[in-house]
């Protein structure tokens, strides 16, 4: 009987770099193809939780006997949901929105184990934006690195110039927080961690 494998639900490339840069490579990538949209009235801290654990599920129902880690990344305003920007308009709202003001970037990781068993983590960012220009804006969506990325704006990019305050998980605000990450995958018995 082989070992069970390690199944990533998430169609992010950044997610993947980010396990490669502590040396996890999953055997597997299997989008979960999930609705994100946010239900009525839920904060973003849940929205993150229920998106990531969603994602594994779908995925496990497919693959039984594999660890599956799903993860969601949620960027916020208080309570207000700042999505992932998928047009120049979007990127435009969220970074003027941003712009000389601390958000949260909220991470879900959910793990789906052999056996039915369950692990979640969230993790909390907090990020402060330097007060922009529109110059400044309009020279950070020409770059287009805003493209699909939650608030509108990618950190290991361009948009690191803007950030004047960082408190919690860089990697988290990325796209997964690596240290609970490891950390769950660790505490469910997945032996590809030394």
């Amino acid at each position: 009987m082989s070992a069970p494998r390690l199944v990533l639900a998430s169609a992010s490339p950044r997610r993947l770099d980010l396990l490669a840069q502590i040396g996890i490579v999953p055997d597997a990538v299997l989008p979960a193809g999930i609705d994100e949209a946010p239900a009525r009235d839920e904060s973003p801290r849940r929205l993150a939780a229920r998106l990531a654990r969603s994602k594994a599920e779908a995925v496990a129902r497919a693959c039984p006997g594999d660890f599956v880690l799903g993860a969601d990344t949620v960027a916020a305003v208080g309570r207000r949901v700042v999505g992932q920007a998928v047009t120049e308009a979007e990127a435009r709202a969220a970074i003027t929105l941003l712009s000389g003001r601390r958000h949260q970037v909220h991470g879900g990781i959910a793990l789906h184990a052999p056996g039915g068993r369950w692990a979640m983590r969230l993790v909390v960012s907090h990020v402060t934006f330097q007060r922009l220009s529109e110059a400044e804006i309009a020279a950070y969506l020409a770059t287009e690195e805003w493209r699909g990325k939650a608030g509108g704006y990618a950190i290991q990019g361009r948009a690191a110039g803007f950030i004047r305050f960082l408190s919690g998980s860089y990697s988290n605000v990325v796209g997964l927080a690596l240290f609970e990450t490891r950390q769950v995958l660790r505490g469910l018995g997945w032996r590809g961690i030394a």
